[in-house]
């Protein structure tokens, strides 16, 4: 208790601190006042019930940050940006000079991969917004509006993405955290005094044994990311010893951590982005009357609407992006050019190649249980729903596994940055 008051006193008396914490705090508000903000020609209780019904769309709106939920002018939130750095990232395998650019270019080489992924982001706004537009207006969420009106709608939408991503990079730049990942963060806790009394107002005794389930499920699943988001491999590195003029400098012993889930959250966030998309195509796809379009959308829908298949593709994309992104975003051949260069070695591991090769060894064992975890407690939600019938929980689960890691990564970063001032 004394350390968490030392902690605050440092960052209400460091001015430079305390005003990164606001702004972050400023720009979260600017986002939820535009997510208040709805489009023209909305049906509030025919959006309900289709919300009530679609688990799709609950899905989405996590993603949206909650602005899917009032259709506002950020309805589709940081989706498209998201999606973007998907093919971005996938691009890096295909495409040897990105993968120069994001690891061999430094900061400048980084800046350059961002903006091809802003620049794709517009063009999947445009599109997913379109089909989402057309999708609500067939519905009768949305009422028909003339083509005009409809551009105007498509390219407030499409602007809202753009701005929500420029708040995100703004808070990256100048708060603390991920961007991204605090608005999608700041949209689920702004649902949870809702759903809270929804739970109260439909409270039923009978399923008292169904809400304490749920509740044992959300505390193993906080402690499950606290620990294996905390977990790591400690790898020895030593520092060779050299002379200079009449001084002798390293020989020094130390490690270098190397984390059961070096992914974080991302790889959840990958997943459903591309599990959205058979969804999104098979609701659109099933307004038209043509029969051989209706056969591909009941396909898309039906694999929706299974959860077991759903549950299984859910896993296995969890299971290989945790892998992915673990390699894109942690080179053993640039440790261990850099270990070498710095004149340090693992003890018993030639120098070079060979420490590559044993640092590649021993993330992917490590990286097993990561994605293996991750998978299981992304699944779990959906196996409770198959057994309990509650659609909620599929939808709470994957939320509460993206809050603790952003709480988790957000209170990391100001810890740092407290022990930086403290010393």
């Amino acid at each position: 208790m004394d350390a968490f008051i030392n902690k605050l006193k440092i960052i209400i008396g460091d001015r430079a601190l305390l005003k990164r914490i606001l702004f972050v705090v400023f720009m979260l508000f600017v986002f939820r006042v535009l997510a208040a903000i709805p489009i023209p020609g909305v049906d509030p209780l025919r959006l309900a019930q289709f919300f009530d019904q679609s688990q799709f769309l609950g899905l989405l709106n996590i993603f949206s940050g909650g602005g899917l939920a009032t259709l506002s002018i950020v309805m589709l939130g940081v989706g498209p940006y998201i999606t973007a750095s998907i093919i971005m990232q996938l691009l890096t395998i295909m495409v040897p000079r990105l993968k120069q650019m994001y690891h061999e270019e430094g900061d400048l080489g980084r800046r350059k991969f961002t903006q091809y992924s802003r620049l794709i982001t517009l063009p999947l706004a445009l599109i997913q917004g379109f089909s989402l537009l057309v999708l609500l207006e067939r519905q009768g969420i949305v009422e028909h509006l003339t083509i005009f009106s409809q551009m105007t709608n498509l390219i407030v939408i499409t602007a809202g993405t753009v701005l929500l991503m420029w708040l995100g990079e703004l808070i990256s730049q100048y708060g603390i955290g991920n961007g991204v990942s605090l608005i999608i963060f700041a949209g689920i806790v702004s649902s949870i005094p809702s759903s809270i009394s929804q739970i109260l107002f439909t409270f039923d005794v009978s399923q008292i044994p169904l809400y304490l389930a749920f509740l044992v499920a959300g505390l193993l699943i906080v402690a499950g990311v606290v620990f294996v988001t905390e977990a790591e491999r400690p790898l020895p590195v030593t520092y060779a010893k050299r002379v200079r003029g009449t001084k002798m400098f390293g020989g020094v012993s130390t490690y270098l951590p190397l984390r059961i889930n070096q992914a974080g959250v991302i790889p959840i966030i990958f997943a459903l982005s591309i599990l959205l998309f058979p969804q999104m195509i098979g609701a659109f796809l099933a307004t038209f009357s043509n029969g051989i379009v209706q056969k591909i959308s009941s396909i898309l829908l039906s694999f929706s609407q299974n959860s077991w298949l759903y549950g299984i593709f859910y896993f296995v994309f969890v299971f290989l992006f945790t892998y992915f992104y673990t390699a894109v975003t942690f080179d053993p051949d640039s440790i261990a050019t850099n270990l070498q260069k710095n004149g340090a070695f693992i003890p018993g591991v030639r120098p070079g190649q060979s420490t590559s090769e044993y640092i590649a060894k021993i993330l992917n064992r490590i990286t097993l249980f990561g994605a293996l975890f991750l998978g299981a407690i992304a699944v779990l939600p959906l196996i409770m729903q198959g057994l309990t019938g509650i659609t909620t929980l599929a939808i709470g689960g994957t939320a509460l596994l993206i809050v603790v890691s952003v709480v988790l990564d957000l209170v990391k970063k100001i810890d740092a940055q407290v022990s930086m001032r403290e010393y």
